[in-house]
């Protein structure tokens, strides 16, 4: 009784098995209802945790690419007032709520803070290159994340059916069973 197919999404996200017939499913008409259900509610539990982890994922990319575009803005602007050999004035954001204006002079490097407490100098065309290229990998990412999330939506979908064809089934079939012994029983 496997509740995932072969086939999976670009990522490797299994696709959920659609049940055909409930009865093939659990294994013929005196099959265990309980362990299919139990095996289908596992399988939607482990999409819904692959959804909340791609949640999470598509949070970060959303909040990181405006301020790698804001970064890339800024780094072409040094580039262009190098290239004029002027100084300009500007405002810097010192923390969230609270800003300073300074001129900024004619720059030759960059400081880009990389994560983890860490901040190297790039000179400005290698500073260009690496903002350009981590915009580019980080809406490639959200892309791949929108379509895992549409995908994972999907895999839910077929396991919320299945589960309710299922417990469907095992209560038609309880009702059916009942009949027949009370007709069994009146008839003796």
């Amino acid at each position: 009784m496997s509740t995932i197919t072969s086939e999976t999404n670009p990522r490797g996200i299994p696709k959920a098995a659609f049940i055909e017939s409930v009865p093939d499913f659990i294994g013929g008409p005196d099959g265990d209802a309980e362990s299919a259900l139990k095996a289908l509610e596992e399988s939607l539990s482990k999409y819904r945790f692959m959804e909340q982890s791609s949640l999470t994922r598509r949070a970060g990319l959303e909040e990181k690419i405006p301020e790698l575009e804001k970064t890339l803005e800024m780094i072409k602007v040094l580039i262009a007032k190098k290239e004029q050999a002027e100084s300009f004035e500007t405002t810097f954001e010192l923390s969230d709520t609270l800003y300073a204006k300074g001129v900024v002079e004619v720059v030759d490097e960059v400081y880009i803070w990389l994560g983890a407490s860490t901040m190297l100098s790039y000179p400005l065309p290698r500073a260009l290159s690496l903002l350009t290229s981590k915009l580019s990998t980080a809406e490639k990412s959200l892309l791949n994340v929108r379509e895992d999330l549409a995908w994972l939506r999907d895999q839910i979908t077929v396991c919320e059916v299945g589960i309710a064809r299922v417990y469907n089934w095992d209560v038609q079939r309880r009702r059916e069973r009942r009949k027949a012994e009370e007709i069994t029983q009146e008839g003796e």
